[in-house]
């Protein structure tokens, strides 16, 4: 019989875990398994450990896991900002996107910023010319919200970009309860 998934916070000791999920998402061949891949318009590293790191030692954020039994599954760094959870460096272990972790790990950082930290939205960038996913995200409720940021072309910590028209775009769901 199969494990349930759980949730639990991270530590300084799953750092490594965590910088290889998000590289496995995201870049290189092991990604284009799954349907979240950059590796097309982004070369070179999407993170590293002394990134994780910082971002674990930090005061206002964690990074949620998903595992099932000894297997990371998913993972993402959520940031208390005020009133606002921002959201990100979200990875699904590419073999197992499609089968609903997803959705699992949306719920439990809904349920974090609402339940526990009492804020009133959720907050993410996506580059917008990832038109499947922002669409999936709308599917759970998140919604576009015109607002953009520039890409950061010439700093090699967000990849080495392919092309000249990236950009990220702020989406947002009310979670207030």
């Amino acid at each position: 019989m199969t494990s349930s998934p759980i949730f639990r916070t991270a530590s300084a000791a799953d750092a490594s875990a965590i910088a290889s999920l998000v590289e496995s998402a995201y870049r290189g061949d092991a990604s284009r398994a799954g349907w979240t891949t950059e590796a097309d318009f982004l070369h070179g590293r999407r993170t590293d450990v002394t990134e994780i790191e910082a971002l674990l030692a930090g005061a206002d954020g964690r990074f949620v896991l998903l595992e099932r039994g000894e297997q990371l599954l998913a993972s993402c760094y959520i940031e208390r900002q005020g009133p606002v959870c921002y959201f990100g460096m979200f990875s699904v272990h590419p073999p197992a996107q499609g089968t609903g972790i997803g959705r699992l790990m949306i719920d439990e950082v809904e349920r974090i910023a609402r339940d526990e930290w009492a804020s009133e939205r959720v907050e993410m960038t996506v580059i917008d010319i990832r038109a499947e996913l922002i669409a999936w995200y709308e599917r759970r409720g998140y919604r576009r919200t015109g607002k953009t940021k520039p890409f950061p072309y010439g700093d090699e910590r967000f990849g080495l970009p392919q092309r000249d028209d990236l950009r990220f775009e702020y989406l947002v769901k009310d979670v207030k309860a």
